[in-house]
């Protein structure tokens, strides 16, 4: 699965949920994985270099 993937589950999943509980972990979850994508992202645009600081 890819992480793109991954976050249009978690959307699904976070619109159909509904335990006030349930909806929070799938949030803390959804913004894990954009935060993710933003950085593939941004190394794949040359924005940033997650490579060793030495």
């Amino acid at each position: 699965m890819t992480i793109e993937q991954h976050v249009e589950e978690l959307r699904a999943e976070l619109k159909s949920a509904c335990d006030a509980v349930e909806r929070r972990q799938i949030q803390a979850e959804l913004e894990l994985a954009q935060a993710g994508l933003a950085v593939m992202l941004a190394e794949q645009d040359g924005a940033i270099e997650t490579g060793p600081p030495f």
